[in-house]
């Protein structure tokens, strides 16, 4: 992956706030068939103070532009949020899922130390309204050694899907149990069909396609970093069913696009407060910041995470180097290190990390 330095001013990012953003906690912006949300649901876990602010670019159909804002400090082993895309369908048993189209675009922007990810999440139960079983993430970029949860610490397998080779993960989120495919080679973008992962989990880890269908969410966890920027130019997602169909709410009629909302915090969208720790339970594996086995990365359920952010990020006046994250999908291992290039332009290499210590959460 390489990273470019320009002199453009990052830290001015909060200051050219887009007119739909929102940066309410449980914030929320709908687009035809996606609403966008801010969802920082972990921002107590900030102990540096922090904030976030999450906009709609635009929205027709089945695909939608959207970007998000942040700077994250302290609480350097936990998500702090999980601004998302999340499509809007009927809940639908996989058996009946013929496929499940998906493209991305984005690209990440920071200056200095940052940590996070960016993936898609999904969510499957046994019933049309029941608990949340299972929760598969699909990471197709690792910043900063951000990593899953793991029971052993390590891959469980290695497979191949839409062209890319992943490194499988596995491990318990709660009640549910979590499997990771990591990206070997951090990419900024994905085509591909998202069921692919299922049959991949159904022949190889036996999970059952009778499971249904009912979230499929795509965005970004923060742990830590200052003025980083995820710019999404291009998401599109479809449910296809059976007979050429698609599982689409009866009422799916679009709403304004503008139409920036807060949530109830007892409703019952995983986007919201009130939800057990989903998409953002995932502890850190940084540079120089790995769990040990004395020093386990925890995370807190976002039922106990309801306060809103600490410290207002202010907007400096002095201009800043930029580092754009163009995640190329280039081999790389071990600790970011800038190389000798000329002053105006760094190579980097983000490492997809490997967990040495047993992933734990804590729940109150």
């Amino acid at each position: 992956m390489k990273v470019a330095l320009s002199t453009a001013m990052m830290t001015a990012a909060f200051s050219v706030a887009y007119a739909a953003d929102t940066c309410d906690q449980w914030g929320q912006i709908k687009s035809t068939k996606f609403t966008i949300y801010n969802n920082l649901w972990g921002s107590s876990a900030a102990t540096g103070g922090g904030k976030q602010c999450t906009g709609l670019d635009s929205g027709s159909g089945d695909t939608v532009a959207w970007h998000t804002v942040w700077s994250w400090m302290g609480g350097n082993t936990s998500v702090k949020s999980y601004a998302n895309a999340a499509l809007t369908f009927d809940a639908v048993p996989l058996t009946e899922v013929d496929s499940i189209p998906s493209s991305i675009e984005f690209e990440v922007k920071y200056s200095g130390e940052a940590v996070a990810n960016v993936a898609y999440d999904l969510f499957t139960s046994s019933t049309a309204e029941g608990e949340k079983e299972f929760e598969i993430m699909i990471w197709m970029a690792a910043i900063g050694g951000a990593g899953p949860i793991s029971s052993t610490g390590k891959p469980i397998d290695t497979t191949k899907i839409a062209g890319v080779e992943w490194s499988v993960f596995s491990g318990p989120n709660g009640q549910m149990m979590v499997y990771s495919f990591v990206a070997s080679k951090p990419s900024n973008n994905f085509e591909g069909d998202l069921m692919e992962f299922f049959d991949y989990l159904a022949k190889s880890q036996k999970f059952k396609l009778s499971q249904y269908l009912i979230k499929v969410e795509c965005g970004t966890e923060p742990f830590i970093g200052k003025d980083v920027s995820l710019k999404v130019s291009k998401y599109s997602t479809v449910v296809k069913t059976g007979k050429g169909g698609s599982s689409t709410p009866a009422d799916s009629s679009a709403e304004s696009d503008d139409d920036v909302t807060q949530t109830d915090p007892t409703s019952s969208s995983d986007n919201e407060v009130g939800d057990e720790a989903e998409a953002g339970d995932d502890l850190l594996s940084a540079s120089g910041g790995t769990p040990s086995s004395d020093d386990k990365a925890t995370k807190a359920s976002p039922d106990d995470e309801t306060a809103e952010p600490g410290a207002e990020v202010e907007t400096e006046g002095e201009e800043e180097k930029e580092e754009t994250a163009d995640l190329e999908p280039e081999s790389s291992a071990g600790k970011e290190e800038p190389d000798s290039t000329p002053a105006d332009e760094t190579s980097a290499t983000i490492a997809i990390p490997t967990i040495k210590s047993k992933c734990t959460l804590r729940r109150n």
